[in-house]
């Protein structure tokens, strides 16, 4: 697997990288994880529901993943996983519980007990929705991701429902810690967890 730091940019210039790396990995290529910080931006899935944008000065970027919207920013660890899933079992279920598995993971290395509700995608913890979850399948070939608050602003969740969620308290590993902790750190783990993590719970066949 190859892991690329993205660094901060912009989400249509992580959405070309994307694109490209799709293509790759179906005509054989390598499987990647895209890791990076956005520049600030909402999106929206396909399905997600505008009427959860409260502010109407606000716009949004509709994509092809699944959830509703939600909001990028510095200091949150986003990560996107070109996975061939076709070699992992067909099974997109399984793959969002291995993503809520491995971000529960990296909260726990910070003290941060996080955890799943039933019925819903994502990672929260005793103070609020820690991470968000929103994927793609092209030909079982996957893209979009993950979102893991580390330490941003989170006064732009205001504006939405964020994940379509009303009244959804918004909190970070740095709140939940109680000391700025940066994505630095988070991006080392990732990308010393992620590949071991994945072939242990879908292995490639």
């Amino acid at each position: 697997m190859v892991v690329h730091d993205a660094a901060v940019i912009g989400y249509p210039e992580a959405l070309a990288l994307q694109e490209r790396l799709v293509g790759e990995v179906q005509q054989g290529g390598e499987e990647a994880l895209i890791l990076l910080e956005h520049t600030p931006v909402y999106t929206i899935g396909a399905g997600g529901d505008s009427g959860n944008l409260l502010d109407p000065a606000i716009t949004a970027h509709r994509v092809n993943r699944g959830g509703d919207v939600t909001y990028h920013g510095p200091g949150q660890l986003v990560g996107y996983p070109i996975l061939d899933l076709g070699r992992r079992g067909r099974d997109l279920h399984r793959y969002l519980r291995f993503l809520e598995l491995f971000l529960i993971g990296m909260c726990g290395d910070f003290g941060v007990a996080g955890f799943t509700i039933p019925g819903k995608t994502g990672v929260w913890t005793a103070g609020g929705k820690i991470a968000a979850i929103g994927v793609g399948v092209r030909r079982w070939v996957s893209m979009h991701g993950f979102c893991l608050n580390v330490a941003p602003d989170i006064s732009p969740f205001k504006s939405i429902n964020p994940c379509g969620m009303r009244d959804c308290r918004i909190t970070s590993i740095s709140l939940e810690c109680g000391e700025t902790v940066a994505v630095g750190e988070l991006k080392r783990l990732a990308t010393a967890r992620f590949e071991t993590l994945l072939n242990t719970h879908l292995p490639s066949l």
